[in-house]
């Protein structure tokens, strides 16, 4: 039995699609604010929180980031009204005793660092999740993709910082015309198992 209305799954999952094509309305910063307050509480391990967003919306710095695009990409991505790129920050454990401070945290990192880069990448990757729908929560549409050099980006925006790029997403209002069907998905017996 679902605790929310059937539109707000609609809206979130059941008839949201990924957007190829924005209307060319703009992003506020206030809902920029507002995404990144909703963003911020979903959960990660340790409370660690390692996401990191670079929001591109002048045409300078769109421009900046068309090299580092996809053929395939780049006419889709300089088109839309505002870009993210999500990233995760390899000193995430040094804000762990603030975000934590029921354990040392810190130090498990700074004593296993083999775990430093996959704790960062899971837990941000899940961050791009919860910026997704929590873009879908707020009306905006969303087109994420991976299709970019990630070598290259990091070059560009984050050279002598300890982000590293994980994933792009295109951010706006969807122009919904042109939207196709969803596609398939796997049923419930090829995907789950129950133990």
């Amino acid at each position: 039995m679902s605790v929310v209305e059937h539109a707000t799954l609609d809206q979130l999952f059941l008839k949201a699609r990924s957007i190829h094509q924005f209307l060319p309305a703009e992003v506020s910063n206030e809902t920029l604010r507002e995404l990144y307050t909703l963003v911020r509480q979903g959960p990660t391990g340790f409370n660690a929180q390692p996401a990191r967003f670079l929001f591109v919306r002048s045409p300078e710095a769109k421009q900046q980031l068309a090299p580092a695009l996809s053929s395939s990409n780049r006419d889709k991505t300089i088109a839309a009204p505002l870009n993210v790129i999500i990233a995760y920050d390899e000193n995430f454990h040094d804000e762990l005793p603030e975000q934590f401070p029921a354990y040392d945290a810190r130090s498990f990192f700074i004593n296993n660092p083999s775990w430093i880069e996959p704790t960062a990448r899971t837990n941000a990757t899940l961050q791009a999740g919860y910026l997704f729908i929590a873009a879908r929560a707020l009306g905006l549409d969303v087109g994420p993709m991976s299709g970019f050099d990630n070598a290259k980006v990091d070059e560009i925006f984050f050279a002598g910082t300890s982000w590293k790029s994980l994933l792009l997403a295109n951010i706006g209002y969807g122009d919904h015309s042109s939207v196709k069907p969803v596609g398939p998905r796997l049923d419930f017996g090829k995907a789950v198992s129950v133990l």
